[in-house]
């Protein structure tokens, strides 16, 4: 900063400060009661050295509050419009404004209970506020190995934030003190613009830890002046701040999003809401790519540490959880080709995929968030998300693993996934999965060409109807014994003695059929847990692991040819599939009733264990067929009785037996199959959990309104022809049942596909006058064959006929 603009602050801000601190006070006395004030109130002040820096204002609590006063009583705004012009346009006075000393029990007790008499503190008191001023500090990192200063701050955030609610005149109903009546955001944001220019241009050139640590600060004090005081900072200082936050450093990122998990968490939804806003006005009139706009891009970065302070406010599974070999990526030198004896415990994955430099540094993943301070789904930004082009956001994507060094490198929306809605991401996904599909087809066919032999480019599985399991899991094995690259090809699949050729529409019917046939509880190699209606494995199921490596190459290739699955499986499958071992939360939904018998046992600390409920570490549980076996959780568990000491133990061990431990073999070989088919692609970058339940799944949510709203007509059909009205007042007032079967006869599937039944596109086509043919479909396309019956009565029977009957291409 030039010695012109520091004279200048100086001058502004000695001006600004020669102001009354109370009534009948003159000013100079003011200025230098001021002045001891600050030299006083924190030895970080002496930090800054000399004389000149002992006459720069600086703002706290009670300088707001008396400037305050001071333009209450004399009826005129000047003062305190000088004053917050200068400072707030200053870096170096915001860095030293709203300094905190240490936190002491009377601190604490203030904060648990601001009400409470300090007159009636005892030194019991005092020693039971230093135990939970000691708890809170050991629970502060949330069991991530982190050191306590990382999200210590010396703000006074409690302070700053009491002061800007008094300034913008925002009721406080804890903080007795006078409202100030003047306007005083123009000259706020105007000097916050000021400071972020400064803020940028610094971040630009400093290296120093030291001076990048004041910059945190001065983070700290702005947005929570902006998030408190009007939406109007929206176009102007909050653009701009974000401009600049956009520089941190890495490092200097994860200590800003620890400081706001731990010290700001009130600032987290408006601050997202605000951010929120500037993307979406900037969204709408733009006519350049997303990518290419530097408000969004800048808002977007901001918000990605916003998203980790959220992540990190909550609960957050342990590192201990995490998998050795989460998935990462399938390397491209990997040798997977076939040999004469080759087996599934040959295909070694590699990582490829680099891990986000935040998350890294924080020493967190998204995957790890067990429940966040603020919903995840608060972050999806729909107005971008509609409106982004994801070809050419993936284009920008695969350029960066292609080019690391180009400096040049377009902004990726596909690195900051958490703003993207998860219909959006698919298709990022099928992107990907296309494009791997025509590289393995263009492969194929040059290496055949050279070689002489028959050009093979796509998956091609023929199975018969009657023998599907056996048919299709044989396939598979050959496949992935001769060339396990080949499951990165299309699917084609042909039922052998039927006619119709694979438009999609053929393996949307196989892997609905695989998927009724292969979870059926009598097929052994899953059981139905009736209290959830959820599938789960088998542990004590007779097939070998190749078979459940099979099956999950068929969850992968549904993925991977973007089909959705009737499988119902519980949420901890997915975070299992991500790399996270189950734990207790997860029973949860795994097993309600013995959720809550467990975390019952957990709640109590009065009762006796032993005489209780006289468990010991040995626990009893029954196979398919009835038998009753037992289970030691530790070494000599049937003679250790469960007490208050070890009852924590005993539901770890107890939960992580069920969820890991008892399916470990059969997990294991499904998760390798899977990710055999799906670990180069970005699944794991863009989806979470969750998310991933929804790709595999679909929606819940079973609107025919939207399906209405966005289906197509064609051959003379228009939304107002007499027939199609006939057939969606029909179709509104199926049962539900119906409608699923009207949606798998015109889809080939009764699943909604992720972001509604809007994302169909049906196409419903004219077949002729009235006639007594049934209507029909071509799935491939989702495509309706109705003739123009001339009564809705012969309309509803020809159509319910249809769809009753609708399995297969028909037997020759």
């Amino acid at each position: 900063m030039s010695s012109e603009r520091q004279k200048t602050d100086d001058d502004s801000s000695s001006e600004s400060m020669s102001s009354t601190r109370k009534d009948g006070e003159s000013s100079s006395d003011a200025s230098m009661s001021q002045s001891s004030s600050h030299m006083n109130s924190s030895q970080a002040r002496e930090s800054h050295g000399s004389a000149t820096e002992s006459s720069r204002a600086y703002l706290d609590e009670e300088v707001i509050e008396n400037l305050v006063v001071s333009c209450i009583n004399k009826n005129s705004p000047l003062q305190l419009i000088r004053s917050l012009g200068a400072i707030f346009s200053s870096t170096e006075a915001v860095a030293g404004s709203f300094r905190a000393r240490a936190v002491t029990p009377i601190d604490l007790l203030l904060r648990k209970a601001p009400q409470k008499d300090l007159r009636n503190l005892t030194k019991e008191d005092l020693r039971s506020l230093e135990g939970d001023l000691d708890k809170d500090e050991d629970s502060s990192c949330a069991g991530k190995e982190t050191p306590p200063e990382i999200h210590e701050t010396d703000v006074d955030v409690m302070g700053l934030r009491r002061s800007v609610k008094q300034l913008f005149g925002v009721d406080d109903p804890q903080a007795n003190k006078p409202k100030n009546i003047f306007p005083v955001f123009e000259p706020v944001n105007n000097a916050l613009q000021t400071l972020a220019t400064s803020l940028k241009i610094d971040l630009e050139i400093t290296t120093q830890r030291e001076a990048i640590e004041d910059i945190i600060r001065i983070f700290v004090i702005v947005f929570e002046v902006m998030c408190i005081a009007p939406a109007e900072f929206l176009e102007g200082a909050l653009t701009r701040m974000c401009s600049a936050a956009a520089n941190l450093p890495t490092w200097a990122q994860a200590r800003l999003a620890w400081i706001w998990a731990r010290n700001c968490t009130p600032i987290l939804r408006p601050l997202l809401e605000s951010l929120q806003q500037i993307i979406t006005l900037q969204v709408i009139p733009t006519m350049i790519p997303v990518q290419d706009n530097e408000a969004i891009v800048n808002a977007t970065k901001v918000m990605k540490i916003v998203y980790y302070a959220d992540i990190l406010a909550g609960e957050v599974d342990p590192v201990q959880l995490r998998e050795e070999d989460a998935p990462t990526g399938v390397s491209g030198d990997e040798d997977l080709e076939a040999t004469a004896r080759w087996s599934f415990d040959d295909v070694k994955f590699t990582s490829t995929a680099k891990a986000d430099p935040l998350a890294q540094e924080l020493g967190v993943q998204p995957v790890d968030s067990r429940r966040p301070f603020l919903p995840l789904s608060e972050f999806y930004n729909e107005s971008l998300s509609d409106t982004i082009e994801m070809d050419y956001d993936y284009l920008n994507y695969k350029n960066m693993h292609m080019d690391e060094k180009n400096m040049n490198r377009k902004f990726c929306f596909m690195l900051y996934s958490f703003i993207l809605t998860p219909a959006t991401k698919t298709l990022a996904l099928y992107y990907d999965s296309r494009i791997r599909m025509y590289s393995e087809r263009r492969i194929n066919l040059f290496t055949t060409h050279l070689s002489g032999q028959t050009p093979n480019p796509y998956l091609k599985l023929k199975v018969r109807r009657e023998h599907l399991i056996d048919d299709a899991l044989i396939e598979l094995e050959m496949i992935t014994m001769e060339n396990p690259k080949d499951l990165k090809k299309q699917l084609v699949v042909e039922f052998m003695g039927e006619q119709g050729i694979d438009e999609g529409g053929v393996s949307k019917e196989f892997f609905q059929l695989i998927v009724e046939q292969i979870f059926n509880p009598d097929y052994g190699m899953f059981i139905n847990q009736d209290d959830t209606n959820t599938m789960w494995f088998n542990s004590t199921s007779f097939e070998n692991e190749a078979q459940f490596t099979l099956i999950g190459i068929v969850l992968g290739l549904a993925i991977y040819n973007n089909i959705i699955l009737a499988v119902n499986f519980p949420k901890v499958v997915y975070r299992k599939l991500l790399g996270i071992r189950g734990s207790f939360p997860d029973l949860e939904d795994w097993n309600p009733k013995l959720f809550r018998s467990l975390k019952a046992m957990l709640e109590d600390d009065e009762s006796d264990m032993e005489a209780v409920y006289m468990q010991t570490f040995e626990i009893n549980y029954q196979d398919v067929f009835g038998n009753v076996l037992r289970h030691e959780l530790k070494p000599n568990g049937r003679d250790i009785p469960v007490t208050q000491e070890t009852k924590k133990e005993f539901v770890d061990l107890y939960t992580d037996y069920l969820l890991n431990g008892a399916i470990e073999r059969q997990f294991s070989a499904f998760r390798k199959g899977f990710r055999m088919v799906t670990d180069e692609s970005p699944l794991a970058l863009l989806f979470r959990p969750e998310e991933v339940e929804l790709l595999v799944c679909g929606s819940k949510e079973f609107d025919f309104e939207e399906l209405q709203a966005a289906t197509d007509y064609d051959g003379g059909y228009t939304a107002e022809s007499q027939v199609i009205r006939n057939f969606w007042e029909i179709v509104h007032a199926l049962p539900v049942e119906a409608q699923r079967q009207l949606l798998e006869f015109t889809t080939g599937s009764d699943r909604v596909p992720v972001g509604g039944l809007s994302r169909l596109k049906m196409v419903i086509a004219r077949n002729g006058p009235d006639s007594d043919r049934l209507p029909t479909s071509h799935t491939c396309f989702n495509v309706l064959l109705l003739p123009e019956y001339a009564t809705k009565e012969k309309l509803k029977r020809l159509l319910l006929k249809a769809i009753s009957y609708c399995k297969g291409f028909g037997m020759l």
